[in-house]
């Protein structure tokens, strides 16, 4: 108990941690590398890539406070002898209910109220950190002359960018680059994983529990999706915004 509640405290400070530097290395390397050539299609690149990264941050840092903001609420008088059975969260002393689990990384439950928020927010993390992969490359093809069209390449990368480091021709904030873009794919994948099982068990109409028991419920996929995220799905997906009751 006393390790989960560590987690829970040390998962969203190595989120907060993880945005901070991705945004330090966005906003001082990546994107002035971007804006600053002289080329009036570079230059159009350059505003397209400010702009998905500034929609895609925004996204982000909203969905992360909703999903905070809009967590269930718990209830400590609730007692664990007097629950018969029912999944009860230790960290927030609440009986769990449909679709619901606890997220480390946002320290609270994922339950109805924020289940929309908590999808798009693994969604828009996933595009983002996706995004700093891709421009990341691009700055350290260009720094190093290194092409990478060769998938071998990325996985060449980083043992070749330790060497010259140490050998003192990589610079420090090209390989702290190196870094994050290994970094950025890992948390990439996994928040595209989160995203997409939320998904299916929304769409099949489970909580997390029943999923893992096989006894799922069978019920039509496009009113669960509708029931999650509402008639106004796809403005929330550009902007973020409570879930109306």
């Amino acid at each position: 108990m006393v390790l989960l509640k560590l987690l829970n405290l040390l998962a969203p400070l190595y989120f907060l941690c993880l945005l901070s530097v991705t945004l330090s290395i966005q906003f001082f390397l990546l994107l002035p590398g971007i804006s600053g050539e002289t080329s009036s299609t570079l230059s159009f690149s350059g505003f397209i890539h400010n702009s998905l990264f500034v929609v895609l941050l925004v996204n982000v840092l909203g969905n992360y406070i909703l999903t905070i903001w809009k967590s269930p609420h718990g209830n400590a008088m609730y007692a664990e002898t007097e629950l018969s059975g029912k999944p009860f969260c230790h960290l927030c002393a609440r009986v769990m209910g449909e679709q619901e689990h606890h997220c480390f990384f946002t320290g609270t439950c994922i339950g109805r109220s924020n289940l929309r928020s908590f999808v798009l927010f693994c969604l828009h993390a996933s595009c983002s950190c996706f995004h700093a992969m891709v421009v990341g490359v691009g700055y350290i093809s260009e720094s190093i002359s290194l092409s990478l069209y060769d998938p071998m390449t990325f996985l060449r990368l980083l043992p070749l960018s330790i060497t010259r480091f140490f050998s003192g021709t990589l610079l420090s904030s090209e390989m702290l680059v190196v870094l994050m873009i290994y970094l950025w794919f890992g948390v990439g994948v996994a928040c595209a994983a989160f995203c997409c099982h939320h998904l299916i068990l929304i769409c099949r109409g489970s909580n997390g529990q029943q999923f893992h028991t096989a006894e799922i419920r069978i019920t039509n996929g496009k009113e669960n999706l509708q029931r999650v995220f509402g008639k106004k799905w796809l403005f929330a997906i550009f902007v973020p915004q409570p879930k109306n009751k």
